[in-house]
């Protein structure tokens, strides 16, 4: 039996009443190392502090970056040089409106030129690609689940994202849940627990996914952020066995304990590839089942319920960008993530 049911029918009524229905590498790799060496001493924090926090669950301690974040991050700076210079140079971030058909991979965000997501809308969900080598992923917290001060990346997209944010999508379960963990930037807002699936961002700008302290993190990288929820959906490329024989128990409380209900979740590649996956109508076992039609080999579930399940392309423009609702007939989150908003959720940026 996986850990201790997540959201309930009250959290579903407070998030309907407190939320309406929103509205249906050269230079980039330099810029990204820029941003991520100054974050780097924040990031030892976090590492210290999941190390502490892993400790005192009795997850042992953790690990010790084997060279320094300055030293990846300038390693990481000339393979995206190498690879931008070998195309030419379109507009930094161009991002397309959520096609009303994608039944295969289509493009939908190019950095500097270079496709780096991709959409498709399959069986009721809508999978989002995303290539690293051109886009890195920035945990916010929210201003509830976590609250406001002292994060980097706080309750909404911030003005150092906003003329490079590609996309954002939900985070997990509220904070106050069992299974769930939440470090960023030098602080914990949830203490990190051995063996749940962990989303890990490290200084560097890469993300990875897999069970903490099994697999990640890596001994080779310092951590910047984690964001833990629940138990492994997908591993090594098989979906979970409790998938379908433990659907309310083991992966949320749903409204009216309906065992489909909207879900989302994100999935790695073998290759590192990010795939995020959401719909409307979904049970465990068929949101794991698009995630390996995708080529994901691990992933976490991630929020459930149609209050908190949602994603958005961001389409720019000289006023800025404008969000594009991904999953056909999503609720929606008012203020689009632009806003502030209360629950902690993730951003695609570009590098």
């Amino acid at each position: 039996m996986l850990g201790a049911m997540a959201r309930g029918d009250g959290d579903a009524q407070e998030g309907r009443t407190a939320r309406g229905r929103a509205g249906a590498g050269r230079g980039a790799s330099r810029k990204v190392v820029r941003r991520r060496q100054g974050l780097a001493l924040t990031g030892v924090l976090a590492l210290a502090v999941g190390g502490w926090l892993l400790s005192a669950a009795g997850g042992g301690s953790a690990p010790h970056p084997a060279r320094s974040s300055k030293t990846l991050s300038a390693q990481v700076a000339r393979t995206a040089s190498r690879t931008l210079r070998q195309a030419p140079r379109g507009p930094h971030v161009a991002v397309s409106p959520t096609p009303t058909t994608a039944a295969t991979w289509t493009t939908v965000a190019r950095v500097y030129g270079q496709p780096a997501a991709w959409l498709r809308l399959t069986n009721g969900v809508a999978l989002l690609r995303f290539d690293q080598r051109y886009v890195h992923l920035t945990l916010h917290a929210g201003s509830l689940d976590g609250g406001i001060k002292g994060w980097t990346y706080g309750d909404q997209i911030t003005p150092r994202e906003i003329h490079l944010v590609v996309a954002a999508f939900n985070g997990g379960f509220k904070l106050t849940y069992a299974n769930v963990g939440f470090v960023s930037s030098g602080q914990a807002a949830a203490p990190l627990k051995r063996g749940l699936a962990s989303i890990v961002t490290y200084t560097d700008g890469t993300t990875a996914i897999g069970a903490w302290g099994n697999g990640v993190p890596t001994a080779r990288k310092t951590v910047f952020s984690v964001l833990q929820n629940q138990f492994l959906l997908i591993d090594r490329g098989v979906a979970a066995s409790t998938v379908s024989s433990c659907v309310i128990a083991c992966w949320g409380a749903t409204i009216r304990g309906l065992t489909v209900v909207a879900r989302s979740a994100l999935g790695i590649t073998a290759d590192g590839q990010l795939v995020w996956a959401g719909g409307e109508n979904l049970s465990p076992a068929t949101l794991a089942a698009a995630l390996i039609s995708a080529g994901a080999v691990r992933a976490v579930e991630l929020d459930i319920n149609p209050d908190w399940v949602a994603g958005y392309l961001y389409v720019h423009h000289a006023t800025g960008p404008v969000a594009s609702p991904v999953i056909p007939g999503q609720l929606g989150i008012a203020g689009q993530l632009l806003a502030p908003y209360t629950r902690d959720f993730m951003a695609i940026v570009a590098n």
